[in-house]
């Protein structure tokens, strides 16, 4: 059982390259030298790095005691209208599941798709479909399908769809980016304790306190626009939120232990580090 919340980067900070560090493969042993306990590896692109290299980082996390996720690739589409783009996706999919296992991950992370051209229930419906037929297709995978909260008004994924989603099968768990659901709400969505609470609490009531406990979960401060997210910021920015602090206070008074993944531009590990010391600050 996971007892604590854990922290680490989405990729590699600028500061990674900025000292010295080239690949990947790196990367297990830097994070875990800042103090910080999970790396997210960033597959959006596609999954283009052999089964050698993944397996190699899977061995350096595990010898480094990181752990690991991956952010599937970006072009998947559970809700796209077009059949064949939507099986297609259940094959990039396949390929995610496949390089996590080489990784030693535990989860990869699904963009929902698009909600703009059809009505939100049938772009539900399609995802659903989508990912029974994915569950079809790999079995029964010990790696969580995680599906995740999106920010662009048009995009599927609110919380309560992701949630909806999640309810058809038990391979499928939420990943919520707090970053993302602050900017489709145009700001404002978490602005104190009681704000993130409702977030875990809905969970919880809908999937099972466990999964709340230990969501996997992305945070960063994200520009926005009346559509939603328009980009990542560093925790430098003191525009646009969210705010970690009241995320801190929370996960300590509910004795939460979510894994945060994040994802803020070029600064990930350094605000992932900032996150953990704040937790750990209120202890």
């Amino acid at each position: 059982m996971i007892n604590k919340a854990t922290f680490g980067p989405g990729g590699n900070s600028e500061s990674f390259y900025a000292e010295g560090h080239k690949s990947t493969l790196e990367a297990p042993a830097w994070v875990a030298s800042k103090g910080l306990d999970a790396y997210e590896y960033e597959a959006g692109r596609g999954v283009n790095t052999s089964a050698e290299v993944l397996r190699a980082i899977g061995e350096e996390a595990k010898k480094h005691g990181v752990l690991m996720s991956l952010h599937a690739p970006y072009f998947i589409s559970l809700s796209g209208v077009e059949e064949e783009k939507r099986l297609k996706s259940i094959s990039y999919i396949e390929k995610s599941l496949w390089a996590a296992e080489l990784l030693g991950a535990d989860t990869i992370v699904i963009h929902c798709g698009s909600a703009s051209k059809i009505s939100r229930a049938e772009a539900v419906s399609l995802a659903i479909d989508t990912l029974e037929k994915t569950v079809e297709a790999v079995g029964d995978t010990p790696i969580h399908l995680g599906i995740e909260t999106m920010g662009k008004v048009n995009q599927l994924g609110t919380l309560e769809e992701v949630v909806e989603i999640c309810k058809r099968d038990r391979h499928l768990y939420p990943v919520v980016d707090f970053g993302h659901m602050n900017a489709r709400a145009i700001g404002g969505y978490y602005t104190d304790v009681d704000s993130y609470r409702r977030t875990f609490d809905y969970v919880g009531r809908e999937l099972g306190d466990e999964i709340a406990r230990t969501m996997h979960c992305h945070f960063s401060k994200i520009e926005y626009t009346g559509s939603g997210e328009k980009k990542h910021l560093t925790f430098a920015d003191e525009t646009f939120g969210p705010w970690f602090e009241p995320l801190a206070e929370a996960i300590v008074r509910e004795n939460l232990a979510p894994r945060i993944i994040c994802e803020s531009d070029g600064t990930m590990a350094e605000d992932a580090l900032y996150m953990k010391k704040c937790v750990e600050g209120l202890l």
